[in-house]
């Protein structure tokens, strides 16, 4: 039985760091000594609403520290990045190759436990407790099924592993898997946080040649720009049907919408305004996860146009975390430069003011003595 620091959350907007016990690993799991844990706004919605209580966080990297006699995938000692987006490789979905929306082992798409370490594993005051996402990254261990895991064969601080596997994910893979970006076309992005850098990368990855960043921030247009972005538009908030945002984008682009336009807010509000942007038959992406009901004025998808709603930027971890991890080593990504601050398990809830004030691009929780 091991002991282990973690955040433990009601779900009903309290948290706290204590200790958890970690107990053997199952035929098929994987215990993992955590390194980095990267804090994402859906850990902050969880804290607030999931109301049960669980183990905080679903970006992390670390070691393996020991393994199920059936796992064939790593070995102790291996580097891994965590999934949370965990396949089973059999069921429709899977079979259909979007591995991100797993029917059996997905813990957002209504499957319950099945991808979940078996829940005994982990006790907090002698009772099972549940891991955020089957990970509960934000713990000095965590277990996990073998197929929560990527190894890690690439050279990069830990800090900068953690977060590809959510924050980066998900902007990068909307662009290049889900919205199939083509070279040559004229990107907006809307919300120039973690998720909208990633969207701003995988523009430049993919060769366009207009990338407006659009945010209320004059320090996040000028990041943008750092990470790709070649024009920038600051928005206002009493423009919440993008208007005054829409003439701009008009003037930088020939009197036409953009191409592609990327939602990156997660406010509501903003939920049909990359419709306002795009010309006809561009293709509008919702990539933040807004999941409150919005009410669309369906002139906005006159005409052709496309919106989608890609999960987790339709990532195939086995295929596109390395992917990723070489576009960073040819210095075509920026990972290191997403992380703007590291904390302590003690001082989160400093990690957590600073994203919902928005002073960072990327935390990264840091554990003791591993970076």
């Amino acid at each position: 039985m091991i002991t282990s620091k973690a955040v433990i959350s009601d779900g009903k907007g309290h948290y706290h760091v204590d200790t958890v016990q970690i107990g053997e690993c199952a035929d098929n799991e994987v215990l993992v000594k955590i390194a980095a844990a990267g804090i994402c706004h859906t850990d902050w919605d969880s804290i607030q609403t999931w109301d049960k209580q669980f183990i905080v966080g679903h970006e992390g990297a670390g070691y393996v520290h020991a393994v199920g006699k059936n796992v064939t995938k790593v070995a102790v000692g291996d580097k891994v990045i965590l999934n949370w987006a965990i396949p089973c490789g059999h069921c429709f979905q899977c079979n259909e190759g979007n591995v991100h929306i797993c029917e059996t082992n997905s813990p957002v798409c209504g499957c319950g436990l099945e991808g979940h370490a078996k829940i005994e594993s982990s006790t907090h005051n002698n009772q099972p407790i549940e891991r955020s996402f089957h990970l509960g990254a934000m713990s000095e261990y965590a277990m996990v099924r073998q197929e929560a895991v990527v190894k890690l064969t690439h050279d990069i601080p830990f800090s900068a592993a953690s977060i590809i596997g959510c924050g980066v994910m998900t902007g990068w893979g909307s662009v290049v898997n889900a919205a199939n970006v083509k070279a040559g076309s004229t990107v907006c992005v809307i919300g120039c946080g973690g998720v909208g850098l990633n969207v701003i990368q995988g523009a430049k990855n993919s060769g366009a040649a207009k990338i407006i960043a659009i945010d209320i921030a004059e320090n996040r247009i000028e990041q943008a720009k750092e990470f790709g972005a070649t024009h920038g538009i600051i928005s206002h908030k009493d423009d919440l049907d993008f208007v005054k945002v829409k003439q701009q984008v008009l003037a930088l682009n020939g009197g036409r919408g953009a191409d592609y336009a990327f939602e990156c807010t997660a406010i509501p509000a903003l939920g049909s305004a990359p419709l306002t942007l795009i010309r006809s038959a561009g293709t509008a992406v919702q990539v933040s996860g807004i999941e409150q009901r919005i009410d669309f004025d369906c002139e906005l998808f006159e005409w052709d146009k496309i919106y989608i709603n890609p999960l987790y930027g339709m990532c195939n971890p086995e295929r596109d975390f390395p992917r990723v991890l070489d576009l960073y080593t040819q210095g075509k990504l920026k990972l290191e430069e997403l992380v703007s601050k590291t904390y302590t398990l003690e001082n989160v809830a400093q990690g957590f003011d600073d994203l919902l004030n928005g002073r960072i691009a990327k935390g990264v929780v840091i554990m003791d003595g591993m970076e």
